[in-house]
C-alpha cells in the first residue's frame, strides 16, 4: 500500500482515503472511524474502535487523517489599509490614482456603505472576530485599555478570530504588517503569547505589534522573534512586508498547491508616520497647492459624477475648527501643501505594493479562485496631526507646541516624509480625504470616521463585474461572509470554549443581487464618548469629543442629532427637531445595545489612560522601582519597561572594558525622536537626553574608563512637575566625573515603537554620535540596574 502523510496542526485530523494493493485484498478491513463536524474546533481526531487483529500483516492499512477545507474552497485575502477615508481611492473620487483598487473594483463589486469602528485596534479586532469591538474587549486601542469588560484589550476566550477558524479548517494562514491587537503588557519575552498572531491561528507572521512603526527603521517580529532592525539604504517596511507575503504564497503553493491559503495583509500605511520614498513624493509635487477646501469639493464632484454617492448628496459642512484655506498665510500654504504631497504619495505607494501582491496571485494562477477584500481604511483619515501637522508625532502626545510650529517645521520641508521626520499632516487634509462627510478618524458618530470604500473580488464566486453595492454593512460582517463563501459553519466551540455567537451578517446575499434588501439593519457606534445608533436608514448621534481637543461637557450632557441617512447620504442635515420621537427611540435603543455589547461605562479619556495605574490595567512594572538587566536584553517596548518619566532615577552598570578601544551603548531607550542613552565613546562615558528630536543634552566624562572592571553610574535628579528638567551626574567607581543640566523631559511617552535595551540602540539611534552598528557594545556588560527614586524631589 502507498499512502502520503502530511502533518498539520496536531489533533486536527479528518478522514482521508486509503489505496490498497491487490495483495491486501481479502485482509481484515481496518475499523471505520468517525469524526466531529466543523462547529467544534479544532476538529477532533476520528474515534477508532479497538483493533482485535494480532498481526499487522493480516490487516489492511488504516486511513490517514487530515483536515481539509470543503472541496473548491477559495483562497482568501483581506487587505486592510490604515487611516484612509472614504475619498481616499481614485475609484471613490480621490486625487491619487489607485490602479489596484480600481482594477479590482472593475473586475469585482464595490460597496459604498461599508463601515468601521473609527479607530485602529477596535476595527481590527471586530474585523477578525465578527463581533463588535466591545464584545471583543477592544473598546479603545490597546495602549489605553482599562479593566472594564469592554475595554480590557484582551481578546476573550469565547471570541475566536478568523485566523483560528481558517487554520482549524485546513487553510495555510499568514499575517503581514500591523497587528495592534495584543495587550501591551503581553508584548515581552515573558508573554503570555496566547494572543500573539501565531497563537491566534496564523502559521506565519511578519510585522509589528503596536499601532505604528517607523517605516525606515521598524520594530519587526517574525513570528514570536524580534528581527534585527534592517540597515539598508533603500529599505522601507511596506515593500519588505509585501515581498515577504509574496514569498510565502509562492512557497506555500509550491509545496501544497491543492491547499488554499488565507492572507491578512495590513500595511502600516497610511497611518503616521508618513514615511515615503522621494520617488513617490516627486510625482505629487504641486498637486495640492489649491488647498483642502478645493480638494474637498473636487473629490465630492468626482464622487457624484461616478455614482459612488447618490445624486442629490450634499457636501457636509466641515467642522468650524478647520480654517479656510484662503485665510492661511503663505508659509502655512507651503508647508501644508507639502504635507498633502507626502500623504498622497503614501497612498500611491500603498496601492502599488498591494498591486505587487495581487499580481503575485495572478502569476500563481490563483486569482480567479481567490476571494479578496480590499478595505481602504480601518477608520477615516486621521486628524490627529491637529491644526498645523506635526514634524514629530510624539510632540503632540507630550504637549510640546514647537513640534507643530509652522516656521520650525518649514526647516524640514525638503526632508518631510524621510528618515529625518516622524510626520503627520494638518487636520484640514483629513477632512478633505473623508469627503463628502464632515468628520474624521476617532469620530464614531459620523460616517467620516467610519465609512470606508471596499472592493470584493472573486471571479469564481461572483458573476457581477464592476457593480456598485449599496447594502449597509460593517467590518463585523467580513468573518461570516468568509465562512459562508468557503462553506464552513460558524464555530460553536473553539479550543474547548463555547463561543459567543458571531454578531455580523454575511454579505454573500448581495454579491450577485444589487437590489437585495439590507440584512444588517442595526448597528451601534462608540469611541471616546462619540456615539451613534444606525437603524433602518436612520442615524442618531452625538459628537462628544473632537480628535483635536478635549470634551466640552460630561457624557450625560451631550446633545444628540438625528439624520435620515436613507435619503441624506453624507449626514448633512440634522432633522432632530422634526422627528423628536424617532430620536428618543434611537437614543433608548442605543442604551440597550450598549448594555448588551459591554459598551458601558463609556470613557472619554485619552492621554490619562496611557498611565496604567490610572487606567487600572495590568502593568509589568507596577509598583516596581528597580529593574535589573544583563547583556542581550533589548527590544523592550515602552509599556514593558520601567517608567523613568517625571521622576528621579539612576542607571548603574558593572562593565569590563579595554580602555579607549571600548565603545557602544550600555543602556538606551527611545530613539531619534525622543529618548536617552548611556554609552561609551572611545571609552569615555557619555549620557545624552534627546527631547523629542528637538534638543539633545549631552553630559560627558573627560577620560576613558580604566581597563578592566568598573562601575559606571548615571544619576538624574528631577526638578519636579510634569516634563520638568533635572541634573545629570556621571560617576565611575563612586567618584563623580561630570555633571550637566537637562532643561526639559518627555512627560508622557518617548516613542510609539522604539524600544529599550542593553548593549545596543536597536532602532533609530538616540544620539547622532553613533549609528546602530557602532552602538553595539564591544566590551562586557555584567549587569545594568535602573532604579527610580519617586520621593527624592
Amino acid at each position: 500500500m502507498k499512502a502520503v502523510i502530511r502533518w498539520l496542526v496536531p489533533t486536527t485530523l479528518i478522514i482521508w482515503g486509503t489505496v490498497c494493493s491487490a495483495e491486501e485484498a481479502g485482509k481484515v478491513k481496518p475499523p471505520t472511524p468517525t469524526f466531529e463536524d466543523r462547529e467544534v474546533l479544532p476538529i477532533k481526531p476520528p474515534s477508532i474502535p479497538p483493533i482485535k487483529t494480532l498481526d499487522a500483516r493480516d490487516m489492511g492499512t488504516p486511513s490517514v487523517f487530515e483536515v481539509k477545507p470543503p472541496k473548491g474552497a477559495p483562497n482568501v485575502i483581506i487587505i486592510l489599509v490604515d487611516d484612509l477615508g472614504f475619498g481616499g481611492t481614485s475609484h471613490f473620487g480621490g486625487p491619487v490614482k489607485t490602479d489596484t483598487f480600481d482594477k479590482l473594483a472593475k473586475q469585482g463589486i464595490f460597496y459604498n456603505q461599508f463601515h468601521s469602528t473609527a479607530l485602529c485596534s477596535p476595527t481590527r479586532q471586530a474585523l477578525k472576530t465578527g463581533r463588535n469591538h466591545h464584545s471583543a474587549a477592544m473598546g479603545k486601542i490597546t495602549e489605553l485599555a482599562t479593566s472594564f469588560p469592554g475595554y480590557t484589550g484582551v481578546l476573550p476566550d469565547d471570541v475566536a478570530a478568523i485566523g483560528k477558524m481558517m487554520n482549524y479548517n485546513g487553510y495555510s494562514t499568514s499575517a503581514y504588517g500591523k497587528w495592534h491587537e495584543t495587550a501591551v503588557w503581553e508584548i515581552s519575552p515573558s508573554g503570555p503569547m496566547s494572543r500573539w498572531p501565531n497563537r491566534q491561528g496564523f502559521d506565519e507572521f511578519y510585522g509589528f505589534l503596536g499601532g505604528e512603526t517607523n517605516q525606515w527603521t521598524p520594530t519587526i517580529y517574525h513570528n514570536e522573534n524580534r528581527v534585527e532592525t534592517p540597515d539598508q539604504p533603500d529599505y522601507h517596511f511596506l515593500s519588505d512586508m509585501t515581498t515577504k507575503a509574496i514569498d510565502w504564497m509562492r512557497f506555500q503553493q509550491s509545496l501544497t498547491p491543492e491547499k488554499p491559503f488565507f492572507v491578512y495583509f495590513a500595511p502600516g500605511a497610511t497611518h503616521a508616520p508618513h514615511h515615503v520614498p522621494k520617488s513617490y513624493i516627486e510625482k505629487q509635487k504641486g498637486r495640492f497647492d489649491q488647498g483642502w477646501d478645493v480638494l474637498r469639493e473636487q473629490i465630492y464632484q468626482r464622487q457624484l459624477a461616478s455614482g459612488v454617492i447618490p445624486t442629490g448628496t450634499k457636501l457636509a459642512e466641515k467642522p468650524d475648527w478647520i480654517k479656510d484655506w484662503a485665510n492661511l498665510s503663505a508659509d502655512e500654504k507651503k508647508l501644508f501643501s507639502r504635507q498633502a504631497e507626502v500623504f498622497s504619495a503614501y497612498i500611491d505607494m500603498t496601492d502599488t505594493e498591494i498591486g505587487r501582491l495581487v499580481q503575485a496571485v495572478e502569476d500563481l494562477g490563483e486569482i480567479d479562485n481567490t476571494l479578496i477584500f480590499y478595505i481602504a481604511g480601518d477608520n477615516g483619515t486621521s486628524a490627529e496631526g491637529i491644526e498645523n501637522g506635526l514634524y514629530n508625532e510624539m510632540t503632540y502626545f507630550n504637549a510640546e507646541p514647537k513640534g507643530s510650529d509652522v516656521e520650525f517645521m518649514l526647516q524640514y520641508y525638503d526632508k518631510w516624509g524621510g528618515p529625518e521626520t516622524y510626520p503627520h499632516m494638518a487636520a484640514g487634509w483629513a477632512v478633505a480625504y473623508d469627503s463628502p462627510f464632515a468628520w474624521t478618524k476617532q469620530i464614531a458618530s459620523d460616517y467620516g470616521g467610519t465609512r470606508q470604500g471596499m472592493v470584493v473580488h472573486w471571479p469564481d464566486g461572483i458573476q457581477s463585474k464592476g457593480e456598485l453595492r449599496s447594502q449597509w454593512h460593517h467590518v463585523i460582517d467580513v468573518v461570516p461572509t468568509i465562512l459562508e463563501a468557503i462553506g464552513v459553519p460558524q464555530p460553536k466551540v473553539v479550543d474547548g470554549i463555547p463561543q459567543r455567537p458571531i454578531e455580523g451578517v454575511s454579505m454573500v446575499y448581495s454579491f450577485d443581487n444589487p437590489d437585495a434588501a439590507d440584512r444588517h439593519t442595526i448597528q451601534y457606534f462608540e469611541m471616546f464618548g462619540n456615539r451613534a445608533l444606525y437603524q433602518n436608514g436612520w442615524m442618531a448621534r452625538t459628537i462628544h469629543s473632537p480628535p483635536w481637543g478635549e470634551p466640552q461637557n460630561r457624557i450625560a450632557d451631550d446633545v444628540w442629532e438625528l439624520y435620515n441617512v436613507a435619503e441624506d447620504f453624507s449626514m448633512s442635515t440634522n432633522v432632530a427637531d422634526q422627528h423628536p420621537d424617532k430620536l428618543a427611540e434611537l437614543q433608548d435603543r442605543f442604551i440597550g445595545e450598549a448594555i448588551a455589547y459591554n459598551v458601558l461605562p463609556m470613557d472619554d479619556r485619552r492621554i490619562e489612560l496611557a498611565n496604567p495605574q490610572i487606567a487600572g490595567r495590568p502593568d509589568l512594572m507596577f509598583g516596581r522601582t528597580k529593574l535589573e538587566l544583563s547583556e542581550g536584553m533589548f527590544g523592550l517596548l515602552e509599556n514593558d519597561f520601567i517608567n523613568t518619566k517625571n521622576t528621579s532615577y539612576s542607571i548603574e552598570a558593572d562593565l569590563e572594558t579595554n580602555n579607549a578601544s571600548t565603545h557602544g551603548v550600555v543602556l538606551a531607550q527611545g530613539g531619534r525622536f525622543g529618548g536617552y542613552s548611556l554609552y561609551l565613546d572611545k571609552g569615555i562615558p557619555v549620557f545624552v537626553y534627546n527631547y523629542l528630536g528637538l534638543q539633545e543634552t549631552k553630559v560627558s566624562g573627560k577620560s576613558p574608563l580604566p581597563a578592566g572592571k568598573s562601575t559606571l553610574k548615571m544619576s538624574f535628579d528631577y526638578e519636579g512637575g510634569r516634563g520638568g528638567g533635572g541634573t545629570v551626574t556621571l560617576s565611575v567607581n563612586g567618584e563623580s566625573i561630570a555633571t550637566g543640566h537637562v532643561p526639559k523631559t518627555e512627560p508622557n511617552i518617548y516613542s510609539a515603537d522604539e524600544t529599550a535595551g542593553v548593549g545596543v540602540d536597536m532602532e533609530t539611534p538616540v544620539s547622532g554620535a553613533y549609528t546602530r552598528e557602532t552602538s553595539k557594545f564591544n566590551g562586557q556588560i555584567h549587569r545594568v540596574v535602573i532604579e527610580t527614586h519617586p520621593d527624592s524631589h
